[in-house]
């Protein structure tokens, strides 16, 4: 893996009530790219306590038991996007709240470059509840996008985790390309 300054960043929860936290969550992120400049993200349809949304986001999901971040971040694109990837780096860590649910989320957030693509590996559940599918879109596309879906509270917290994140992936790759 590349070396870099690492993004720290730490979210409130302005959509919903702080009532309490009562759990963290561990999870690993990544924001994926090709050499052609495409990034690739999970496009979520949801109905749930949250809310009925439909949702740009980046891959990624919880650490499980004896897995580290990067094995956990290799496994969900795997899984989501039918990927494998390279790691580049880390991009850092965002902590956020879920007050809704009463959750503390340690965001970790890696650059991560396609290989190869194959079938992907959702569970029924993620199918039925989800609607999971890929995005395949420009950097300025993926900016609009996480604009466009801020018109709900979920999608609003969720771009302001992920916006300053995708920022600054793009001044890596750049950095990386200038090289």
């Amino acid at each position: 893996m590349t070396e870099n300054k690492e993004l720290m960043t730490e979210l409130r929860d302005t959509e919903w009530e702080f009532e309490y936290t009562d759990h963290d969550r561990l999870i690993a992120r990544a924001i994926i790219f090709d050499d052609k400049g495409s990034f690739y993200f999970v496009r979520a349809e949801r109905d749930d306590d949250f809310g009925k949304a439909v949702l740009i986001e980046t891959s990624g999901g919880g650490v499980e038991e004896n897995e580290t971040s990067e094995t956990a971040i290799i496994r969900e694109i795997r899984e989501e996007l039918g990927a494998e990837v390279d790691i580049i780096c880390k991009i850092g860590v965002v902590s956020d709240y879920y007050n809704l649910i009463h959750r503390h989320n340690i965001n970790n957030y890696f650059l991560c470059k396609v290989k190869s693509f194959g079938e992907n590996h959702l569970t029924e559940q993620e199918k039925k509840d989800f609607h999971l599918s890929t995005l395949k879109l420009s950097f300025d596309e993926a900016v609009r996008e996480y604009k466009n879906r801020s018109c709900t509270k979920i999608g609003r917290m969720i771009a302001a985790r992920e916006l300053p994140v995708l920022m600054r992936a793009k001044e890596l790759i750049d950095n990386r390309i200038a090289k």
